[in-house]
C-alpha cells in the first residue's frame, strides 16, 4: 500500500511518549518463553495488518531456528496445524486473538479461562501485558505505514 500523503514521526515529534513505548515493550514479555512471545507479536501483526511488525517479529523468531519458517507459515491457520504448537501457544494464541479483536466479542470467558489453565497467574499478567503492547505497536506501524524490509534482528 502506498500513500503519498506525509505521516508524522512520533519518535521525533512525541518522543516522550515513544520512550515509553520502548521501556514498556522492554518489560511487556518478561518472564515469557522468548518464541511464545514471539508468536503472540506475530499473530497480533497479522490481525491488525501490520506489515512491518509482521516481518520484524517473524525474523526475530527465525533466529531460533529453521524449524520456525513452517511455523510462522501457519500461524495465520494455527487451529487446522495444532500439531507444531504447544497447548499453551495454543491458548496465548487464542487469547491473543480475543485480545487483538477485543470489538467483536470482547474476551470470552471460555478463551480466558483455556489461558488461565496453561498459565501461572503472573505469566498469564505478563501475556496480556505483551498483547495490549504489540497491539499498540501495531497501531503506530500501520498509522505510520511503516514498511517492512528495513529491520535487522
Amino acid at each position: 500500500m502506498s500513500s503519498t500523503t506525509r505521516r508524522v514521526k512520533l519518535a521525533t515529534l512525541v518522543p516522550d511518549f515513544y520512550k515509553a513505548m520502548i521501556e514498556l515493550d522492554r518489560v511487556s514479555d518478561t518472564g515469557l518463553d522468548p518464541k511464545l512471545a514471539h508468536l503472540v507479536r506475530i499473530r497480533a501483526s497479522q490481525i491488525n495488518g501490520c506489515a512491518y511488525c509482521t516481518d520484524m517479529h517473524s525474523l526475530d523468531l527465525r533466529e531460533f531456528g529453521e524449524e520456525q519458517q513452517q511455523r510462522i507459515a501457519l500461524l495465520p491457520v494455527w487451529r487446522e496445524a495444532e500439531k507444531f504448537y504447544t497447548d499453551q501457544e495454543k491458548a496465548a494464541l487464542q487469547l491473543t486473538e480475543a485480545i487483538t479483536l477485543i470489538s467483536v466479542d470482547h474476551v470470552p470467558d471460555d478463551v480466558y479461562e483455556v489461558a488461565a489453565g496453561a498459565f501461572d497467574e503472573k505469566d498469564l499478567a505478563q501475556l496480556i501485558a505483551l498483547i495490549i503492547t504489540i497491539n499498540m505497536w501495531t497501531r503506530v506501524g500501520v498509522t505510520g505505514r511503516m514498511e517492512p524490509g528495513h529491520y535487522k534482528p
